[in-house]
């Protein structure tokens, strides 16, 4: 009989789970459940979602272990009943800005970034912490320990939870993350390894009870029906392992948003704060870039020029490498890479020849290309290699965007043949607590691009930036 893994991606949209063999991780069975909308989220319906998810997947009676990502940076905040004090603030939940900036001005971005290897943003737990502490002191009073959204969802998956609502009750103390998802709260250092509690006491003006940290082959226990649990990580970390990316590889994932990372056998600590010094999944680290502007740049611009995305992608091939001259600088909804919050799109370098259906769309693809192409290029300047970019997103299956990426960037691409990133690396993940032993799991499916570097297109878009 076949073994089987299960991996979950909880997600800001929905959860999904798939179920792989063991040996060669094709995917047996999956499900998916959605989860509400918004910017605060009362956890509780990430569990029923769950459930959900699990029952559409055919259920675990056959499944040797389970891993969860998830959504990263969420503020999952519990009481010494093990219930939740308030809805679950997430990472794109900007009501904590101010009490980022605060906490910068009070420690210092370079001391930040020397000490947990990132400077504090709206999205991560301990600018939350801050704010939950000035803005609503009663529940900040209640507050006996912090989780995650992925701790939070393994430790009811192992039996534990409020009283009475759970077969194991509420021990905090059986609470547990990894390094990935511990690294994304600021509080958390990927380099030591270690809690910095003088910064998490900083944000919340106490240290409440924080989740053990596990390495990524260690189990977090098991559920009640005896699956193995392993340690889960954050999203992005989870992509990474889902894509078997090594040190040299750098992800590019152009979604609505777009996030550039690579892996490193080093730590980052970058001042700036455009690189986030996350760990990753496998013990290495996960130095990340994200951007604002991405798949909605072709949205736009279809939009605009009355044709779908594969009409799109037509007319930008039709067009030469730097578009005749014309340049999209595609600040849409300002920029966070680099950090132009308020910039609006621009559009460069018009003229009666360069004013064509096929130099617009082709300008709007090397546009959002070239802003990603910045975010490699700072962690680069950290001084990690990127030898192989694996791009990835709905966008990614574009033609124009596959074939116009090999022109923008220097190394090869591969667009990999991997559905559900994430809960791939999930269930890698839980094969690894299972076995002991890294899976490697091959991707038949997966198109290379050789390098077809032409450096007019990001020197004009340079010289407009």
């Amino acid at each position: 009989m076949p073994t089987y893994v299960a991996g979950v991606d909880s997600s800001t949209q929905s959860c999904k789970v798939s179920v792989h063999d063991l040996e060669t991780g094709e995917i047996v069975r999956s499900g998916r459940a959605a989860h509400p909308s918004g910017t605060e989220v009362d956890p509780e319906a990430w569990w029923s979602a769950l459930q959900s998810a699990i029952v559409d997947a055919g259920g675990l009676h056959d499944v040797a272990a389970i891993s969860v990502a998830a959504q990263q940076h969420g503020l999952v905040a519990l009481d010494v009943q093990g219930r939740v004090v308030r809805d679950a603030l997430l990472w794109n939940d900007v009501r904590s800005a101010e009490a980022a900036a605060a906490l910068v001005t009070e420690v210092g971005a370079e001391e930040y970034a020397r000490r947990v290897g990132v400077v504090p943003v709206a999205s991560f737990t301990g600018a939350k912490l801050r704010w939950l502490r000035e803005h609503e002191p009663a529940n900040a009073a209640r507050v006996a320990a912090v989780a995650l959204p992925h701790d939070w969802l393994s430790w009811r998956l192992r039996g534990f939870g409020p009283t009475g609502a759970s077969d194991l009750g509420p021990d905090l103390e059986a609470l547990a993350t990894d390094r990935s998802d511990a690294s994304g709260t600021a509080y958390w250092s990927a380099s030591t390894g270690a809690y910095d509690l003088d910064l998490l006491a900083r944000a919340f003006g106490r240290v409440p009870r924080l989740p053990k940290v596990l390495g990524p082959a260690e189990r977090m226990g098991v559920t009640r029906t005896g699956t193995v649990v392993g340690a889960g990580l954050g999203d992005n970390a989870g992509g990474a392992l889902g894509l078997d990316a090594r040190p040299g590889d750098a992800v590019i994932s152009i979604g609505t948003s777009g996030t550039v990372f690579a892996v490193s056998e080093h730590p980052i600590a970058d001042a700036t704060g455009a690189v986030a010094g996350f760990a990753d999944g496998s013990g290495n680290h996960l130095p990340l870039v994200a951007t604002l502007n991405a798949a909605r740049v072709l949205d736009a611009v279809a939009g605009l020029l009355g044709v779908d995305h594969a009409e799109l992608a037509r007319l930008a091939l039709e067009s030469e490498p730097g578009a005749g001259g014309l340049v999209l600088q595609p600040y849409f909804e300002g920029e966070r890479t680099p950090n132009r919050p308020d910039a609006t799109a621009t559009l460069f370098g018009m003229s009666l020849a360069s004013t064509r259906r096929e130099t617009l769309a082709r300008a709007a693809v090397e546009g959002l290309l070239c802003g990603l192409a910045d975010g490699l290029d700072a962690i680069r300047r950290c001084g990690v290699p990127a030898s192989r970019i694996l791009l990835i997103g709905g966008a990614a299956r574009n033609p124009a965007v596959s074939r116009i990426a090999a022109q923008v960037f220097d190394v090869p691409i591969v667009v990999p043949g991997v559905d559900e990133a994430v809960a791939r690396g999930a269930a890698v993940q839980a094969a690894w607590a299972l076995t002991g032993e890294r899976p490697s799991w091959h991707d038949g499916e997966a198109r290379a691009f050789a390098v077809d570097h032409r450096p007019i297109i990001r020197e004009q878009y340079a010289a407009r930036s």
